[in-house]
């Protein structure tokens, strides 16, 4: 029997000729829009992102994280069924942002750190928002008001443990990554791992440190070229006013309870990008709580762009992108 070809065998390819021709039609706003995007990424990607992509690596050759591992898994197990190793994916993605969660979480699973259903509790709620761009971005820069910081700081790394509460249930009767067997005190224990795991990876320390930048700024230059490809995307979608016809969808569902249409285009920007979106909740007429709620909706999401990341550095695992987007609609 003749295999039916998919619905993306089709639509995917008109939308790449619709893209070009777009980019064609609107040459200025396509250069306009992407010299933008170049410039969020080498003036705040950039430096935000590579100290902290090259010292995770950095640690996780050394067997720091091992190390971690077995001393948190008593704390991480229990609260959201995986291993210690994954209080360190926590602290760099709450401390860095969008997309070191995802990135570290594909490197564990790489090495075989956390198993595919660990991995994907893990990445769920861990690739977040890092306190800079919600304080100093959103909350001082786009709203103009200092205060809002720990609401909006507050509203998203809850919700982000709650998630990640949850998912502690999502496969339940998956496989989890065994203990390594060592005998002594905890800490003598997880001493042991650290020692095994630096000998395992072998690698003289100027070796480590230069194939950490390498990968580091290989990655760094992948996520560059997403938040520019988005950028022209969504200049193009609102030039041809579909961003206003998307966001009249938007208001069908909205309006019924009680939510300012003023903020309907600024989700719709959010849909594809975090920092357009966040921008125009707080430049909309809308009263300062529907301002709010719509910027925290669109932070929680963090956007298309994000998520076309995410799916990028998790290609090579089994990890499936599906459950991280189910938790960013949670």
């Amino acid at each position: 029997m003749k295999a039916q070809p998919q619905l993306g065998t089709f639509f995917l390819p008109l939308l790449a000729v619709g893209l070009v021709l777009a980019m064609v039609l609107f040459p200025d706003l396509a250069f306009k829009s992407a010299v933008q995007g170049l410039e969020v990424w080498w003036q705040i990607v950039f430096p935000a992102l590579l100290p902290f992509f090259i010292g995770a690596q950095v640690l996780m050759g050394l067997g720091v994280v091992h190390f971690m591992g077995v001393l948190l898994e008593p704390l991480m197990r229990p609260l959201f069924n995986v291993p210690g190793a994954g209080a360190f994916v926590m602290a760099m993605g709450l401390a860095s942002g969008y997309p070191i969660g995802s990135v570290l979480t594909a490197r564990l699973r790489r090495q075989e750190v956390v198993s595919k259903a660990e991995a994907e509790r893990l990445m769920s709620f861990t690739n977040t928002a890092d306190p800079l761009f919600m304080s100093g971005a959103v909350a001082v820069g786009m709203f103009g008001q200092a205060g809002l910081a720990g609401i909006i700081m507050a509203a998203h790394y809850l919700s982000a443990l709650a998630t990640g509460l949850v998912l502690r249930y999502y496969r339940p009767d998956a496989p989890a990554t065994p203990v390594e067997q060592t005998s002594g005190s905890l800490f003598h224990r997880a001493i042991q791992v650290l020692v095994k795991a630096r000998r395992k990876d072998g690698r003289p320390f100027g070796q480590l440190l230069g194939d950490c930048v390498r990968d580091s700024v290989n990655t760094l230059l992948l996520i560059g070229g997403f938040i520019i490809i988005f950028s022209v995307i969504i200049r193009i979608l609102t030039r041809i006013h579909l961003v206003d016809l998307l966001a009249h969808g938007f208001a069908l569902v909205l309006q019924p309870l009680g939510v300012d249409p003023d903020i309907n285009t600024a989700l719709v920007s959010g849909l594809f990008e975090i920092t357009l979106g966040t921008q125009l909740a707080a430049q909309t007429a809308a009263p300062l709580p529907h301002q709010l709620i719509a910027a925290s909706a669109i932070i929680a999401w963090s956007g298309l762009s994000v998520h076309a990341q995410v799916a990028a550095v998790i290609q090579g695992t089994d990890i499936s992108v599906g459950p991280y987007v189910a938790s960013r609609l949670f």
